[in-house]
């Protein structure tokens, strides 16, 4: 009797059961923002803004957006500690038309999007290792639907959906297990990126690059001309003045913030951690707070071990690969994809894990199906994570086109057509989105303490209301900018949001939403 009573009392009432704990939550945190970025975004953000400072200078931004926003949500996750995170606070501080909107470009894109490509880029390194694991080893070969878009499966594609599908499966059996995946793996990437930094300010520092990089730290040289979609809108470079560094470096904040997002992933698995009106929020500080610092230690580490120019020319983009083969030669290359491959196994455990909260809060709104509002015998969302590992599984297989700028296909050395991936599309046209949303969700804050003075806040944002105010202020210069200069990504990205008002008409045709706040 005694131990039956023991096991049900870790039930919470709504039926999850509450596992996570502070280092569970921020492994959670910590492992669903480390992915495969890091290792690869430094090169685009180097030619973006074209010197070691202003690489540097990128990413600490970037960490100080991600702090304040962590920060900010430590509030809201104190207010709502319930499944749906960031859905449920929209809800709350909007309507349910901007929390459904939320979730739908969620599950649509922002969530399944990013599984798709972190699966990918595991197959993607474990081909480094297994030659036979490849994107032109075809088991359905590339089928033309239209001018711009093509449907395949090959051997890459193939180990991509088998691992969406195994960690899919997994995290069905129970929080347990997906919590022991989670831990292990970010332990193992964490402990990978430190030693990666190690490495590099020690047996792979280089003299000359260490006087090149930090002798002419602002000085610009081989940067990339930001071309706008707009006549009216004058082309700009990191070299031209005030102005071309502020573009420079708002558009080179789309791989930083993309390499830091999904921080705000535990907020949505709320509901099964304990005592999560003060846990959420401190594993939040302690998980941004240890990934920003490696971040931008790695990139100190990559401009101690190579100039400049071999960062902006790193083949494949691949920094890290590059700065050890420096001393590891060969060798390197496996030791690098052998870390990657622990590092995006971990990032979409993290994923899977938190996205289906998202959907099975919206489902027990009533705007979702309503199967996917209900938990299995092991107290989870089974069905909302096989909706998601479904979709995600079919944004694996379409590909585009690629052609070049007079809109000819592109060829391989041996005549064959050559293909992209759909989903790196979908994730450049979210971006704008999803800051979209971070921007409504802080700005929350504001309205909830208008809405609600007297709620009980365990915790209070640090800094309100400058903090939250300077988050909203530079987030909105980033996405006018974005708007002027990336324009063929931005449009489609909300085009993409809009499709939910249709959506939520639909659902509430089906049945009136009925708000639980459970």
């Amino acid at each position: 009797m005694e131990l039956a009573s023991t096991a049900t009392a870790t039930v919470d009432r709504t039926g999850f059961v509450r596992e996570l704990r502070l280092f569970d939550s921020t492994m959670i945190v910590a492992g669903s923002m480390i992915g495969s970025g890091i290792f690869i975004v430094s090169a685009d953000i180097a030619r973006t803004v074209g010197s070691p400072g202003g690489l540097l200078m990128v990413w600490l931004v970037t960490g100080l957006l991600t702090a304040f926003a962590a920060l900010a949500y430590g509030e809201l996750a104190g207010m709502y500690p319930q499944a749906g995170g960031q859905y449920i606070y929209l809800r709350e501080a909007y309507s349910p038309l901007f929390g459904f909107l939320y979730g739908w470009t969620l599950f649509l894109v922002i969530q399944t999007g990013t599984i798709a490509a972190v699966a990918v880029a595991f197959a993607r390194f474990l081909g480094v290792l297994a030659p036979a694991v490849s994107p032109t080893a075809w088991i359905i070969k590339p089928i033309n639907l239209s001018r711009d878009y093509a449907i395949s499966l090959s051997s890459q594609q193939l180990v991509g959906i088998l691992i969406i599908v195994l960690l899919t499966a997994l995290n069905t059996r129970g929080i347990k297990i997906g919590k022991w995946v989670q831990n292990t793996f970010t332990s193992i990437k964490t402990l990978s990126l430190i030693a990666l930094i190690l490495f590099c300010v020690t047996v792979g520092a280089n003299k000359a690059a260490i006087s090149e990089n930090f002798g002419n730290f602002w000085t610009p040289r081989g940067v990339n001309e930001i071309k706008p979609d707009f006549s009216f809108v004058p082309s700009l470079s990191a070299s031209a003045g005030m102005l071309g560094i502020l573009v420079a470096f708002c558009v080179a904040q789309v791989g930083s913030l993309f390499s830091s997002d999904a921080w705000n992933n535990v907020t949505f698995a709320a509901g099964e951690v304990k005592d999560a009106e003060r846990t959420v929020a401190k594993a939040m500080a302690a998980g941004v707070g240890l990934v920003i610092v490696l971040y931008v230690l790695a990139n100190v580490a990559y401009l101690v071990a190579m100039p400049l120019e071999q960062i902006q020319h790193a083949p494949d983009d691949r920094v890290a690969t590059a700065a050890l083969g420096k001393v590891l030669g060969q060798r390197g290359a496996a030791v690098m994809a052998l870390a990657i491959l622990f590092s995006t196994f971990g990032c979409n455990n993290g994923l899977i894990l938190a996205g289906a909260r998202v959907y099975y809060a919206m489902a027990r709104d009533g705007l979702f199906f309503r199967s996917i509002g209900r938990l299995n015998a092991r107290h989870v969302p089974s069905m909302g994570l096989v909706l998601q590992g479904v979709w995600a599984a079919l944004l694996v297989l379409p590909r585009t086109r690629s052609r070049d700028a007079a809109g000819k296909v592109l060829l391989d050395a041996t005549g064959m057509e050559q293909y992209g991936n759909l989903y790196n599309d979908l994730l450049s046209y979210v971006v704008f989105s999803v800051l979209i949303f971070y921007v409504l969700t802080i700005a929350g804050i504001f309205v909830l303490r208008r809405k609600h003075p007297q709620a009980w806040r365990p915790y209070r944002a640090i800094g309100y209301p400058l903090v939250p105010a300077i988050y909203v202020v530079m987030a909105t210069v980033i996405m006018v900018v974005l708007l002027l200069y990336q324009t063929k990504t931005t449009w489609p990205g909300l085009a993409i949001v809009l499709t939910g008002i249709p959506a939520y008409a639909i659902w509430r045709r089906m049945g009136s939403p009925q708000i639980n706040r459970d």
